[in-house]
């Protein structure tokens, strides 16, 4: 199920190939990447989702194709518009804006929600909802939710995963960052933190008492760790294991 923080493609808006930004975003802790680009052929889209996948699974992310058409994989994006019924992939998501959207879902394993903010790559889309519109839409939801349009500071993620969300769904922050693997890093590292707030809170106590030469006091392990939400959050993603399958 996605989670963390989840790249959206856009090659037009793209600081360099879009491969390229992809392969940063995901140097940066990224394992999810649903790929847009919707008006080119078939052909060469295709050949586009074979790069993407050639990337991620390196770490084993997983590769979303917007679209009912999976690409030869497994993983598609439907827009709120349609298809319905879905598909019956492993894994679908729909774009969802508004509770009736909500209601519609059936066999959808996640959907996005948006826009929580204004968002450059589609002005004047909305209102927003900010992050009281997204609690309240993660509480109605019968799937995870994405929070998506206008994230791009470590501080809307914090506010996004405090609403309920499963993670963020990230377009221009990422595709026009001077650094993808930096700008991922970011937000990915507040993802983290905010979806084990007692275990971040531990390390700050642990190095500040460290410094003052006194022993730290570590929580046990049947200490309750982790932050929840009405959909079970995911913890965050490790090295070692592929979150993406």
């Amino acid at each position: 199920m996605p989670s963390g923080v989840v790249v959206l493609t856009d090659r037009l808006a793209a600081s360099r190939g879009l491969d390229q930004v992809v392969a940063g975003a995901v140097a940066g802790g990224a394992r999810w990447v649903v790929l847009r680009e919707k008006d080119l052929p078939r052909a060469e889209r295709n050949a586009l989702a074979a790069d993407l996948r050639a990337i991620l699974a390196d770490v084993g992310g997983t590769l979303v194709v917007a679209g009912p058409d999976p690409l030869g994989g497994d993983a598609v994006h439907l827009p709120a518009a349609g298809p319905y019924p879905p598909p019956t992939h492993p894994l679908v998501g729909r774009s969802c804006h508004d509770e009736a959207e909500l209601n519609r879902l059936t066999t959808e394993h996640y959907a996005t929600i948006s826009p929580i903010w204004p968002t450059k790559t589609k002005p004047g889309y909305g209102p927003p909802l900010g992050p009281d519109g997204l609690r309240k839409l993660v509480n109605a939801s019968p799937v995870p939710l994405l929070a998506l349009g206008g994230v791009e500071t470590p501080d809307q993620v914090t506010a996004c995963v405090q609403a309920g969300a499963t993670g963020v769904a990230v377009l221009g922050a990422l595709m026009r960052a001077e650094d993808p693997a930096e700008t991922a890093a970011t937000l990915t590292s507040a993802f983290q933190e905010a979806v084990t707030p007692v275990l971040a809170q531990t390390r700050r106590e642990v190095t500040k008492v460290s410094r003052s030469g006194l022993r730290p006091t570590v929580p046990t392990q049947g200490s309750s760790l982790t932050a929840r939400s009405g959909h079970g959050r995911p913890q965050p993603p490790t090295a070692t294991t592929g979150e993406g399958r």
